[in-house]
């Protein structure tokens, strides 16, 4: 092989790389251990994490901690299922493209939608892809996008707009909430779509039906960013004249997992299930009249479309729908509203006493919020959260890290798991926290 690529020695593979950068002599690693030491010096490792297995966890912006049923990691845990690739050969796959069905009836249903694919990679290409049918649908190209869509989403459509099939433009929130009449003030007859998140990247509840209306006035699609969890006890987007309905499939059965696997989940009306990316699969009977799964439409590029493909999404995550799967069917209709009225309470006693501590309010006023809100403090967000911790609070996510000019503001999720005991140990660190802060005026002549 030396001979064939006309070096001397292997050592001469490595001449582009600077002699100082080079290792020399063994790695510098420790002595080997016996396998009990190994799992005891990783268990001291993982002790030094803040997890939210130890720590009471009010994080969110689009991550949820959740409760996960056991049921669901053993199930999810077959190897049939983890094991798995891509259901091309039927006749070997009935169980997995049956699962693929059930899933896709289940979004529908849950979006208030008529037809859903077999998921998509996370929440943010799909929110890309939604506005990418509605551009080839619509023939236009500009893209109106509220603000209130979550940032890493808004990131992902501008590398989806570089290709040029599309232009977005942002519309900012108007005390926390996306304005229909804005939004009526910069459609035009090039306008392919508006995009908004329901609730919104702040918590906030955004009025669905008007900003429907509004799109459809001007000839454009709906497309909403939806939490699939919020929409058990809210009007579904399908149901406020939404024409695609996407999100993240997270909150249904997938752990945190500190960001990932993720996964999407993309539900259409009929007319456009030509555009439809990614796979669906369908019922169908067999020679014997037998109940049968296949898959009856990929838009891909990488089968019979080809250069007509409406995308070039080539695969679904099959483990997390089907995670997403289990988790709906154990809970049913009845259990996800229960979860979600559970999450709304929770979260509303957190932020009316919150609010009422000298110093701390809600950022969006009395804009109304479902499990996730934005508390502005009376300093640095990052200060308290810091000091947090120090009570096993995870307090939240700073949106200075989001935006520079809003140091101060805090985002707040709170799920089914959290007890009575951990808001009150939250409202209790806060109250400390902002009792030590320095008032307006004597705060301003610091900085100055």
């Amino acid at each position: 092989m030396l001979d064939r690529i006309g070096v001397a020695r292997v050592e001469d593979l490595w001449a582009s790389i600077p002699e100082a950068f080079r290792l020399k002599g063994p790695l510098p690693l420790p002595a080997p251990l016996a396998e009990y030491e190994i799992a005891r010096r990783f268990e001291e490792w993982g002790a030094m994490n803040a997890d939210a297995g130890r720590y009471a966890c009010f994080l969110g912006a689009g991550i949820y901690d959740h409760f996960v049923p056991a049921a669901l990691r053993a199930l999810t845990g077959r190897s049939e299922f983890a094991t798995a690739y891509t259901p091309y050969q039927p006749e070997v796959a009935q169980g997995t493209l049956q699962v693929i069905f059930e899933y896709q009836s289940m979004i529908r249903e849950l979006t208030g939608m008529e037809v859903a694919n077999a998921s998509m990679y996370d929440g943010a290409t799909a929110a890309a892809e939604g506005a990418q049918l509605a551009a080839l649908a619509t023939g236009r190209r500009r893209i109106l996008v509220s603000t209130g869509l979550h940032p890493h989403h808004r990131g992902v459509l501008a590398t989806y707009a570089s290709a040029g099939n599309f232009t977005i433009e942002e519309i900012p929130l108007e005390g926390g909430r996306s304005s229909a009449a804005t939004f009526e003030r910069r459609l035009g007859p090039d306008v392919a779509a508006i995009l908004w998140a329901q609730p919104n990247f702040e918590g906030v509840v955004e009025d669905g039906r008007a900003l429907s209306d509004a799109a459809h006035a001007a000839g454009a699609y709906s497309v909403c960013v939806a939490d699939a969890i919020s929409i058990s006890v809210i009007s579904p987007p399908g149901l406020d004249g939404a024409d695609v309905v996407v999100g993240e499939g997270q909150p249904l059965g997938v752990s945190m997992s500190y960001g990932g696997p993720l996964v999407g989940f993309f539900a259409i009306r009929k007319k456009d299930v030509r555009r439809l990316p990614g796979r669906l699969a369908g019922a169908t009977v067999d020679l014997d009249g037998k109940r049968g799964y296949v898959l009856t439409l990929q838009t891909r590029e990488q089968h019979i479309r080809r250069e007509r493909a409406t995308s070039n999404i080539c695969t679904n995550q099959g483990l997390m729908a089907l995670a997403n799967t289990i988790h709906l069917a154990l809970l049913g209709a009845e259990g996800m509203r229960d979860v979600a009225l559970q999450c709304l309470e929770r979260a509303h006693y957190l932020a009316a006493r919150a609010a009422a501590i000298p110093g701390v309010s809600l950022a969006n006023g009395d804009a109304p919020y479902f499990r996730e809100f934005t508390l502005r403090l009376p300093g640095l967000a990052e200060d308290f959260v810091r000091v947090a911790l120090e009570r096993r609070l995870l307090a939240g996510v700073p949106l200075v890290r989001f935006d520079k000019d809003r140091p101060n503001d805090l985002l707040v999720a709170v799920t089914e798991k959290r007890s009575k005991e951990e808001l009150d140990r939250y409202l209790e660190a806060l109250k400390r926290w902002a009792s030590r802060r320095p008032n307006p005026v004597e705060e301003s002549a610091c900085r100055s």
